[in-house]
Order: C-alpha cells, then sequence, then structure tokens
C-alpha cells in the first residue's frame, strides 16, 4: 500500500523530492531487511524508477546500489547502459557486473565508461585485453596506472602498438616496477623514432642519418634496459629483439664492446641453440679457433670476426672485470679491435673500420661528459665548502659583535654656552698599539665620511705623556660654542651638566651609533678628552 502511494506521488512531486525519495527508498530495500511483500513492492517500484526522465533520479539510483553486492541485477545492467555519468557509478564500483558485461560495456561505452572500468579494483586479464585492444589512451593510462588489475605481458605491447606516442600512457608505463623487460625496450623504439621522424621532418637530419641516429640509439636503450637484469629477463627480452629483426651483429658487437657479456652470451646462445654456459666458455676460451666456429654458427659476418675476437682479447686481458653500471663503450677494447681490422683488404674493412670509428668517437664524448660532469661536481663541492667557512666566520663574528657591552646613545646638544667650570685633575692613560689597531679596523669598514672625519680629529691631537696632566681652574678659559638649541639650558656654576638630561637629536644619533656601538667605552673617553684639550690649548 506505501509502495504504492509513492508511486503516485511521484507523478506531481518534484526532481530533487523525486530524486531523494528514490535513494532512500532503494537504500531501505537494500539495506533495511523489509517483509517479503514490501522487499517485492519496492523492488518493481524501483525498477519503475528507471523510467524517471530526470537524470538525477537515476543518478540517485546508482549511488545508492553501486557498492552493493545484493542489488538487483536488472537494476545494475540498466544503470550500467545509461548515459556515461550515471554508468560510470555501477561500472566502476558494482560487483554484480561480470566480466561478460564490462567486455560489453567497453565495446559499446565512450572513454568515461572506460575509464571507470579500468579503475575497477581486481580487474581480470580478459577485461584489461579488451582494454588493451579498444581503450582510448585516456582509459588505457588508468589501467596501467591500476596496481590491482591484471595486465598480460602481450596487453602491454598492444597498447604500446596503439598509443606509444602518447606521453601520458608512456610516463604510467615506466613508472610500473613490475613492467617487463621487452616492454621497455619497445616504449624506446618508439621515443626514437619518434625522435628520428621529428629531426627528419624539422630538416636536421637527412632520412639516411636519420635512420643510423635512431638504430643506434636504440642499440644503447636497449644495453641500458636489460643492465642488472636476470637470465630469464634477458632471454625474453633477446627472443623478443629476434622476433623484431633487431637482434644483428651490431647490437651483439656493441654489447661486448661496452662489457654487456651476459646480454651477448644470451643472444649467441639464442642465435646458434646452444646453452648459455656452453656460448660463456667459448668467450672465455682464449684460443679463436672456438669462438670462430661459435661465430659462424650463429650466422653474424666473417668480415665482424677479426673485431669481436681482437674485443674479446683485450676484455679477456682486463680481467674479465664486472659489468660498467651504463652501456659505456670501452676506448680500449675499440683501439684493440680497430688495429685487427687494419690487416684486412680496404673493401672489406671499410664498413667495419667506419663502425669502430664511431664507436670510437661516442665513447671518447662519453668519457669527456663524465670528465666533465665530475669536474662540475667538484666545483660545486668547493664553493659549497667556501660557503661553509664564510658561514662560519660571519655567525662568530656576529657573535663577538653581540658580547660587547651596550653603549649609551649619542645626543647633539642644541643649545649650550660653556661656562668657567672648575675640572679636577683628570688621568688620561696611553693608548695600547693593540687597541688603536683594533680600532682601526672597526673604522676601515664605516663611511669614507666618518673617516675622514675621524683621521682629520686624530692629527690635530698631540701626544700625551706617560704622566697625568692636572687641570686647575687657572688654566680654563671660556669658550664660545655656536648657538644651538638646548632643551634645559639651566646649569649652575661649578658644576658638570649632567647630559642625560639633555634632549637627544634623532638624525645626529643614529648616525653617531653606528660609530659608538663599535668602539670600546676607554676609548671614547681618551677620543673626547683628546678634544677637549685640543680646543683648550687653541
Amino acid at each position: 500500500m506505501i509502495i504504492r502511494q509513492f508511486l503516485s506521488w511521484t507523478r506531481d512531486a518534484s526532481i530533487d523530492r523525486r530524486a531523494e525519495a528514490a535513494g532512500a527508498l532503494t537504500r531501505a530495500y537494500l539495506y533495511d531487511g523489509l517483509d517479503a511483500e514490501a522487499a517485492r513492492d519496492a523492488r518493481s517500484a524501483i525498477l519503475a524508477l528507471l523510467d524517471d526522465p530526470a537524470p538525477s533520479v537515476r543518478r540517485a539510483l546508482a549511488e545508492a546500489c553501486a557498492g552493493c553486492a545484493t542489488a538487483p541485477r536488472p537494476l545494475v545492467v540498466a544503470l550500467a547502459g545509461d548515459q556515461p555519468d550515471i554508468a560510470a557509478l555501477v561500472l566502476r564500483r558494482s560487483s554484480v557486473l561480470t566480466d561478460a558485461d564490462l567486455v560489453d560495456g567497453i565495446a559499446i561505452g565512450c572513454e568515461i565508461t572506460r575509464t571507470a572500468i579500468a579503475g575497477r579494483l581486481g580487474l581480470s586479464h580478459a577485461v584489461a585485453g579488451a582494454m588493451a585492444e579498444i581503450g582510448g589512451a585516456a582509459s588505457l593510462t588508468a589501467l596501467v596506472r591500476n596496481r590491482g588489475a591484471g595486465i598480460t605481458t602481450g596487453s602491454l605491447m598492444r597498447m604500446v602498438e596503439r598509443h606509444g606516442d602518447d606521453t601520458g600512457l608512456r610516463d604510467a608505463m615506466l613508472a610500473r616496477a613490475d613492467l617487463p623487460l621487452e616492454v621497455r625496450q619497445v616504449i624506446t623504439a618508439r621515443v626514437a623514432a619518434s625522435l628520428s621522424a621529428f629531426a627528419i621532418a624539422s630538416g636536421w637530419l637527412t632520412p639516411a642519418r636519420g635512420e643510423r641516429a635512431s638504430r643506434e640509439a636504440l642499440e644503447r636503450s636497449t644495453l641500458e634496459v636489460s643492465a642488472g637484469a636476470d637470465a630469464t629477463d634477458l632471454v625474453r627480452l633477446v627472443a623478443h629483439l629476434r622476433v623484431q629483426g633487431q637482434l644483428n651483429a651490431g647490437l651483439i658487437l656493441r654489447a661486448i664492446l661496452s662489457g654487456r657479456m651476459a646480454f651477448a652470451e644470451v643472444a649467441l646462445a639464442d642465435l646458434t641453440g646452444l646453452k648459455v654456459d656452453r656460448v660463456a666458455g667459448l668467450m672465455h676460451d682464449a684460443s679463436a679457433s672456438g669462438f670462430a666456429a661459435l661465430h659462424r654458427r650463429a650466422g653474424l659476418p666473417p668480415v665482424l670476426l677479426p673485431a669481436f675476437t681482437a674485443a674479446l682479447s683485450a676484455w679477456r686481458e682486463a680481467g674479465r672485470g664486472a659489468e660498467p653500471g651504463d652501456a659505456t663503450l670501452s676506448r680500449r677494447m675499440i683501439e684493440r679491435a680497430l688495429t685487427a681490422c687494419e690487416g684486412m683488404p680496404l673493401a672489406e674493412a671499410q664498413s667495419v673500420m667506419a663502425l669502430l670509428s664511431r664507436y670510437e668517437a661516442e665513447a671518447a664524448r662519453e668519457e669527456a661528459r663524465i670528465a666533465a660532469k665530475a669536474m662540475e661536481e667538484k666545483a660545486r663541492q668547493e664553493t659549497r665548502t667556501r660557503m661553509q667557512v664564510l658561514d662560519a666566520e660571519w655567525r662568530v663574528a656576529q657573535m663577538l659583535v653581540s658580547h660587547q657591552p651596550a653603549r649609551p646613545a649619542a645626543f647633539e646638544i642644541q643649545s649650550v654656552e660653556l661656562l668657567a667650570v672648575e675640572i679636577p685633575a683628570i688621568e688620561i692613560p696611553v693608548l695600547a698599539v693593540e687597541r688603536v689597531e683594533a680600532v682601526e679596523a672597526v673604522l676601515d669598514s664605516l663611511s669614507d665620511g666618518l673617516m675622514a672625519s675621524f683621521r682629520a680629529a686624530r692629527a690635530g691631537v698631540r701626544p700625551l705623556t706617560e704622566a697625568p696632566m692636572d687641570l686647575t681652574a687657572a688654566d680654563l678659559v671660556t669658550i664660545e660654542v655656536q648657538p644651538i638649541a638646548v632643551s634645559q639650558p639651566e646649569f649652575a656654576v661649578g658644576r658638570v651638566p649632567d647630559f642625560s638630561d639633555i634632549a637627544v637629536g634623532k638624525p645626529a644619533a643614529d648616525a653617531a651609533d653606528a660609530v659608538l656601538d663599535t668602539i670600546p667605552d676607554a676609548l671614547i673617553a681618551s677620543y673626547r678628552a683628546d678634544r677637549a684639550r685640543m680646543r683648550l690649548a687653541a
């Protein structure tokens, strides 16, 4: 009865009220445990709401049932075929949908619904394979970023084949720690081909030079990809290269010249059908006959045999060290191979010598790059050390300045006429040489104007004797000072004025503080006494 009233009410209610009521009815049906009759009526009402013309009502149904495993399958399937923003809700979360439903959603859907499917938890290999065949770059990127999805190597290869030029997809693939070596190599090949095509289209390289540059760049990247790989991964990578037609004599020669003996052994084993251990033994054998037989069985060009033999000989003499951290060519092995090819007929050795010369130039440039990086790092380290020393010295200087006693603020007498005042005997000590030098070091950091004034005043002072100077009342004279404003002009005769009561002139005080804060108290007192004595003597 209540459900029938609800359906009657939905005919006249507003869209927002209908959407709210649809979500509430669906949640009540799914989670509130209605009795059998009420559940049957509620199910019929919910399915009837699928015909509501308002998308917000159907979206409310999808939001309510998307995460429920017991939601009616007809409801979920119908919502999965609705408009993209509604269908994406159930396609992303509903466990009611089967793999067949998801594959069908991929086939008839758009990128919005495919991206929603690509983000499902526990996505099966079959669904991921269908996505690799149909999906666009956006949905495939979402699929690759889904760590819970089961994606086969074939599906990854198909993604690269269809959308390998998309930067986002390539970055998402390369970010996967479990990405197979052959997929990495395919991505590298696509990047090399794209760069070559761009350089040729821009007129920077001729087609022949661009093709060779792309091939050599691909060989370098292939060896870099194989660095540190285990035997199983190397076998798969070499098999892929053979199928793609990229396993050639040039790649194997570069591998040997770069010290990538593990890759060379697997490659020769794949070409000859021998076991890897047997191939490794022939490569380590000092006699040239064993490797010559291996070379012939692998189908490599006979003209390259001297270069191979000489390179392996240089490698064995070097101690068969561990493989380097990158695919850097060995100049020692290249020079040995070049020497071995010098005795060959010119017609045969021309192409080999040209190839080895390019390898030699590449090795020289790589060594120069490494040396330049080392020098740059050394210079950066020296600069960093020097800056640390300067910073430490600056901090020490700041600590020394901060521990000096505070100085009273300098002031300016605005107006005063000095009268005859009886001054007691003043004893002026002789300045130590070290004290003077310290003060001069401080004054050297001041402005030129302050320095000139200070040095001119010091030049006019006569040297003091060791004995103290006794100034009596008979020696006093009256000194007239230029009239300036005085804040407290009354001073009693016979008493030294208390300058703490005199107003401070702000501009002059600011300028004097910078000097007085760095000069010791005793020196300031001595300097003022010298100036007073100079005026009296005048």
